[in-house]
This record gives C-alpha cells, sequence and structure tokens, in this order.
C-alpha cells in the first residue's frame, strides 16, 4: 500500500503543469540596408534598463523584415531596444553628443524626449505562452 501511495505521488507531481519559459519573438520592421546585423538587449527592470541586459540577441539585417527571438523567456515584465548594426563593429555607433548615429527602436515603439524611453513606456508583458511583437527602426 505504501509503495502505491508513494507512486501516485510521485505520478501526480511529475504531470503537474510547470511553470516555464516561452520564446519572445520581435519582428524588426524599416530596416533599410541589408548589411551588418540587427540586435536586441532584453531589460526585466528599471536600474537595469540601457545597462545591464538579461539577453541578448542578434540576427543579420534583411530588408524586408528581420526576426530576432528570444528563447526560454520566463514569464514577466521586461522592456528592450534594438539597433542595426550596420556597420557590423558590435556596438551601437552615436555621435559626439552620445546620440545614436545607427536606427533603433524599443519596445512598444516608444520614443524618448532628449534621450531613450523611460523603462516604464518600453514595459511589456511575456506571459507563459511567449509574445511575438514587432518594433520599427528609426
Amino acid at each position: 500500500m505504501h509503495h502505491l501511495i508513494r507512486t501516485a505521488v510521485l505520478t501526480m507531481a511529475a504531470s503537474a503543469p510547470l511553470a516555464h519559459a516561452a520564446d519572445l519573438v520581435i519582428h524588426v520592421d524599416n530596416v533599410k540596408a541589408a548589411t551588418g546585423q540587427v540586435m536586441v538587449a532584453l531589460y526585466d527592470n528599471a536600474g537595469a534598463f540601457l545597462k545591464q541586459p538579461v539577453r541578448v540577441a542578434k540576427a543579420p539585417a534583411d530588408t524586408t523584415g528581420t526576426t530576432l527571438v528570444l528563447r526560454d523567456v520566463a514569464p514577466g515584465s521586461y522592456g528592450f531596444s534594438v539597433f542595426h548594426d550596420a556597420n557590423d563593429n558590435g556596438r551601437m555607433d552615436t555621435n559626439l553628443m552620445g546620440i545614436p548615429t545607427e536606427p533603433i527602436a524599443f519596445s512598444n515603439n516608444a520614443q524618448g524626449r532628449m534621450g531613450p524611453p523611460a523603462f516604464d513606456a518600453v514595459r511589456l508583458a511575456v506571459p507563459a505562452a511567449g509574445l511575438d511583437t514587432t518594433v520599427a527602426l528609426r
């Protein structure tokens, strides 16, 4: 009898739904040149925004649209920044004032005033089923 109870408990535990991660799929429109890479950085809080990403990904630039996939993203609240590294040097180029000279975008197509948008403007919810979203480079 004890063996049957232990087997039943193990079977129930194995069949219980587990919290799992899903894919965050980001479609990037308005890619003007098929050179370099389109890069994304994912952030999970305001303090880390534009400083310390939790995930990064890149894909070859494609003028018909570039898709970036971040796999196994845990459900939660995130924001992301995307830029087209047209010269393929591995970083976002800026002018002397720190203004990006390569096309950029943020989740929710958020825009900042006199700088990048706030994390609250870029925040989006990634559910357990994952998320498919689109942004346009500017």
